[in-house]
């Protein structure tokens, strides 16, 4: 028996883009030849796209993780790398897509939509792109960008015309089947339908979709029964039909109460309201249907809806019922506005708008002050540079430096030995020297290292990082004793 999803939580992973290549070109009698190192290629996005051929969410109940290709590593003779391969992935019309705070990302209607959900991390730039007045043989490359990386949940809503909500029983399958092609389950026990079904009618000039949610009782909106996880297939719909069964043998209920109990679960569901509502009294066939029908007509014109008499076993008055979803259809889509073309909109960027950020902030377990730098390009930069090459990490001094980032730690108060975090590095503040040239010497050094003044540097931020666990240890374990002090 095929299952019906209609809500999966996924997991969504873009490619990695590929390293850049540091390469010099060598061949007889020209042994340096020039920097020909290749870019890595861009890693590869996942997009989800509409298709026809999907109707439900099952195959992500089986498969929770998306994730493409990542882009191949840049090599010598200017080669590039490969761009990892993108993954188109169908999904249902009519799907909503979440973030994991529950914000709406986007919703998928319309067969051939599509939208990148995560975009893939750029390929690192091969030595060759590097080559500058000051850098003519550059000896780094920069690495790739990571792929966006996200918890996205998809959410199936039907794209239905008519929806059809009513009690177990009442006979909403057995009306789709009579007016239309599809077949659902049909039996003679309550919650025989549950999945949502779908059909499509035509009517004079109109064609339509008609759609039923498995049977509600009362709490539906809080939960019981199935109600609450299909409520949401009806939300795209354009009218509602309250599908009354008149021949039940449960004496405590009337058609008037049913229609309150409906209308009481479609309230607390929200969003519901201004939908148009048409009441359909089904199995008139039955002698005791046709009488009960007769009997509450009056006590329903409290409502002002039009009120149908149908029965779907010997087909009576179906055909009224049919055009008047139609009507009823053909003027909710006259009250829709015309689709607007698509256009692109330009944001330029404020005039002031350095695209970076210093903050000076003080950790709360040791004295001295810090500074956050945010801000996509810095970040970005940052994961760029291998910190194993000195000309790597000057070339991104020099970017910092000419951002403007130097100058606003320096008025903020940031003094030699300041430390500066940027995208989770953590670094010790020492200004650019101008005066410097910062190619002076072999391939992956820079001039204005000091290796000795270096390797302190990164011995006191060790021994920093050192004493910032222990006090965390610490904190940790005072934290328990008082606890236990407390259930003592």
């Amino acid at each position: 028996m095929t299952s019906f999803v209609d809500r999966v939580n996924l997991q969504v992973i873009a490619g990695k883009g590929g390293n850049g290549c540091a390469s010099v070109h060598r061949e007889k009698f020209k042994p340096l030849g020039g920097p020909d190192g290749g870019n890595g290629g861009h890693g590869g996005d996942v997009v989800l796209v509409v298709d026809p051929n999907a109707h439900t969410l099952l195959d992500f109940h089986f498969q929770r993780r998306l994730q493409a290709g990542n882009g191949k590593q840049g090599q010598g003779s200017n080669r590039d790398g490969a761009a990892g391969g993108t993954i188109r992935v169908p999904v249902p019309n009519g799907t909503a897509v979440y973030d994991a705070q529950g914000d709406q990302i986007t919703d998928l209607t319309g067969v051939g939509t599509e939208i990148t959900i995560a975009r893939g991390g750029r390929g690192g730039r091969g030595n060759a792109a590097l080559v500058s007045s000051k850098r003519r043989v550059p000896g780094f490359a920069e690495l790739g960008e990571p792929g966006d990386e996200m918890e996205i949940t998809l959410e199936l809503k039907s794209v239905a015309d008519v929806g059809l909500v009513g009690f177990p029983s009442a006979g909403k399958s057995s009306l789709i089947a009579a007016m239309s092609a599809a077949r659902p389950k049909i039996a003679d026990y309550p919650f025989t339908t549950l999945t949502p079904n779908l059909g499509v009618v035509s009517a004079g000039e109109t064609t339509y979709t008609i759609a039923d949610v498995p049977g509600l009782i009362p709490g539906a909106a809080q939960g019981k029964g199935l109600g609450l996880e299909f409520l949401r297939h009806i939300e795209r719909c354009a009218v509602l039909a309250h599908v009354i069964d008149c021949a039940s043998l449960e004496t405590d209920r009337d058609p008037a109460s049913d229609i309150d109990a409906l209308e009481h679960e479609l309230t607390e569901y929200g969003g519901l309201a201004e939908k148009p509502r048409i009441v359909v009294l089904n199995k008139v066939d039955i002698p005791d249907g046709r009488e009960l029908a007769e009997y509450v007509r009056p006590d329903l014109d409290k409502y002002g809806w039009p009120v149908f008499e149908v029965s779907a076993v010997s087909r009576e008055g179906l055909r009224e019922l049919s055009f008047a979803f139609a009507a009823a259809v053909d003027r909710h889509r006259a009250e829709q506005p015309p689709p607007e073309a698509t256009r692109a909109v330009l944001r330029p960027k404020a005039v002031d708008d350095s695209g970076f950020e210093v903050r000076k902030v003080k950790p709360a377990f040791e004295g001295d002050v810090e500074f956050i730098v945010s801000g996509r390009k810095p970040e970005r930069w940052v994961g760029q540079t291998s910190f194993d090459n000195e000309e790597a990490v000057g070339y991104l001094a020099d970017r910092l430096a000419n951002l403007g980032i130097e100058d606003e730690l320096a008025k903020q108060g940031a003094v030699p030995g300041s430390v500066v975090r940027i995208a989770g590095h953590e670094f010790e503040w020492e200004p650019t020297d101008p005066s410097v040239i910062a190619t002076v010497g072999p391939r992956g050094t820079d001039a204005r290292f000091d290796r000795s003044d270096r390797r302190g540097a990164d011995e006191r931020l060790a021994e920093r990082k050192s004493r910032r666990a222990e006090l965390l240890d610490q904190v940790a374990k005072d934290e328990e004793a008082s606890g236990k002090r407390r259930r003592g």
